[in-house]
């Protein structure tokens, strides 16, 4: 079966449109090591066998519930309730595409209606975005938007934001002449905005919180610093669980509040898909990429949804556009709505509780085992540890049984050896954390 729908004569024409000869002209600038020549594909298996074979691939993995995983570092493990599953694989919303007719795609618009208002509550913000591929690009979007705001071209982020995001923010500003500057941490844990006193020429200053340490940054405090210099207060989340139980940056004086959802309700899955969340005061509604669905009543005074905002380039001169969103991310979102709302504010609450509480366990034994806690900021679910020089070993060791201890900071901070970070979530047992301590005593 034929899916190109050209015939070669017509591709023929194409190419020497174009000024090339052959198809594969066309991806001359990609490096010849990263192109694939062929695929080394297995020979045709029975349903059965296929099964058999995904399943061997997917042992091949080291993952829950198989491994004990304390790690999070921006992916976390959380249990996923099964009507987030079903709801989310409807036919009405799998096949779904992105509203492009908002009069036709009531349900849709409905569902993005109600992500945005669940999401703004947990932000403590006044609106949200639908949403963005993910926390590293709802950050940078951020970024982007003070930038525009304020017409300034100089920004600071905070050390102790997660090195992966800083890399996307650093790709995303790359082109421009946007300065942007690296601020350290203190010995608590915590982001050292004392070097940013007096500098009136920053568009906004970026933390995190939790941050790339765990540590609970103190917004309110933070809050004023930035404010003193007015430059716009962005915060930042890869647990998005936290504010739950933390109050929200919104709350706490944040002008924008991005971070990463993927704890409500998605699967870790090799690290994506993600979903970026994004919200701001309302005063900041036309700056904000993406889109923003409205509720109001038709002329029978019925409920209807309706697309309120949209700055995507089919709406809007292409050179004005400033969104990133895209169709799979909405399902995201939905899976995130429909996980909020299982839960509720209750069940948030108490989860994000169990999370706290579990963390502080493991924190307070392995501090009474002989091991050091470097920082003293409060923490969520994850914390740094420091552990003995040679303890590669003892992490290889532990791997071979299934244990998974925490991310090695240091390739990230070269400048702190020994030391990891260890997360626990609802799914890690009281059996599993004193597994662990007895583990890396030995």
């Amino acid at each position: 079966m034929r899916y190109l729908p050209h015939t070669e004569e017509e591709i023929a024409a194409m190419l020497d449109l174009v000024g090339v000869k052959r198809l594969d002209d066309l991806f001359s600038s990609i490096p010849d090591n990263c192109r694939k020549k062929s695929l080394n594909l297995p020979d045709a298996m029975t349903e059965w066998e296929l099964n058999l074979h995904m399943d061997s691939l997917a042992e091949s993995m080291a993952g829950p519930p198989a491994y004990k995983v304390f790690l999070g570092a921006g992916r976390y493990d959380h249990f996923i309730p099964a009507s987030v599953t079903h709801l989310l694989n409807r036919s009405e919303f799998v096949t779904a595409y992105t509203p492009y007719q908002p009069e036709m795609s009531q349900g849709t618009l409905q569902a993005i209606y109600e992500y945005q208002t669940l999401a703004a509550r947990l932000m403590g913000v006044d609106l949200a975005t639908a949403s963005h591929y993910d926390g590293a690009t709802a950050l940078a979007e951020a970024l982007l938007m003070a930038v525009r705001k304020t017409k300034k071209n100089k920004i600071a982020v905070s050390g102790l934001i997660h090195p992966a995001w800083l890399d996307v923010v650093n790709t995303y500003f790359a082109p421009g002449d946007c300065e942007i500057i690296r601020l350290p941490w203190t010995k608590e844990g915590r982001t050292d905005l004392s070097v940013i006193e007096k500098r009136e020429d920053l568009a906004a200053v970026a933390i995190q919180s939790p941050n790339f340490f765990g540590c609970i940054e103190d917004l309110k405090a933070a809050g004023k610093k930035i404010d003193a210099i007015k430059a716009l207060v962005i915060v930042s989340f890869t647990e998005a669980l936290a504010y739950g139980l933390l109050k929200s940056p919104g709350n706490c004086g944040a002008d924008i509040v991005c971070g990463e959802g993927q704890s409500l309700g998605l699967p870790q899955a090799f690290g994506g898909p993600g979903l970026g969340m994004l919200g701001s005061r309302s005063e900041f509604m036309r700056l904000l990429p993406g889109r923003l669905v409205g509720r109001t009543k038709d002329i029978d005074g019925m409920p209807g949804f309706v697309l309120t905002l949209a700055t995507r380039e089919q709406h809007i001169r292409r050179e004005k556009a400033t969104s990133n969103i895209c169709s799979n991310n909405s399902l995201c979102a939905l899976a995130a709505v429909i996980y909020m709302a299982s839960l509720g504010g209750t069940g948030i609450r108490q989860l994000a509780q169990l999370n706290h509480d579990k963390a502080q366990y493991l924190k307070t034994e392995l501090k009474k085992a002989g091991f050091n806690i470097p920082y003293s900021s409060p923490v969520f679910n994850e914390f740094v540890v420091e552990f003995q020089p040679d303890f590669k070993k003892i992490y290889d060791r532990l791997l071979e049984k299934k244990i998974i201890a925490g991310l090695n900071i240091e390739p990230y901070f070269p400048e702190l050896p020994g030391r990891y970070l260890l997360c626990v979530t609802e799914t890690i047992t009281k059996k599993d954390m004193d597994a662990l301590i007895k583990e890396v005593q030995l």
